[in-house]
């Protein structure tokens, strides 16, 4: 099976992340055809038309590891019912000027976790809707967690067995999902 480069974007700046240790916990998860790296958020700037002309090497470079990317799994917290500033700032970024817009015809994985009850479930459906319009493929079904304390644990493994299944189990799907869709 062909290997597939999937970039991870996590929403989330915190040092201590629970959405970035949910990615790390499901790179372990997934098939071995899956190749994972980590696309950062943090150097960017808040998107600005003004700045197309002469985009800062901070956009240049996350746009380029985007671009090269088969496939993407976005990890996120869910702020005020819907995805964070900081994601939204990216894929802004990402699919500007729409003829180099790294999202599309790029198969996608989304999932998150927050300590509430619905876990991320809100802000996904907000992430589908603007990558569906950005021209991304992505996964059908819900991948939400709720975050409760020794869902991960010390080794940075799923530590309850019926979510490490069934996130097991959704890591599959993308894996037969994207390699469906790649070249």
């Amino acid at each position: 099976m062909q290997a597939i480069d999937v970039a991870i974007l996590v929403g989330s700046l915190r040092r201590e992340s629970i959405n970035r240790k949910l990615a790390d916990a499901l790179v372990r998860l997934a098939p071995e055809n899956l190749r994972f790296r980590h696309v950062a958020l943090d150097e960017l700037p808040m998107y600005n038309g003004d700045l197309e002309a002469n985009r800062p090497e901070a956009v240049n470079h996350f746009t380029r590891e985007c671009a090269r990317a088969d496939a993407f799994l976005f990890v996120m917290p869910e702020f005020n019912r819907s995805l964070p500033a900081v994601l939204k700032n990216a894929i802004d970024w990402g699919s500007k000027p729409m003829d180099r817009n790294v999202w599309r015809d790029k198969p996608v994985a989304m999932t998150g976790t927050s300590p509430g009850a619905i876990g991320t479930a809100v802000g996904q459906q907000h992430l589908r809707q603007i990558l569906g319009i950005l021209g991304s493929s992505v996964l059908g079904g819900e991948a939400y967690v709720s975050f409760k304390p020794g869902l991960i644990d010390a080794a940075g493994d799923i530590a309850v067995e019926d979510t490490r299944v069934f996130l097991a189990a959704y890591m599959q799907r993308f894996s037969a999902f994207a390699a469906r869709l790649v070249p």
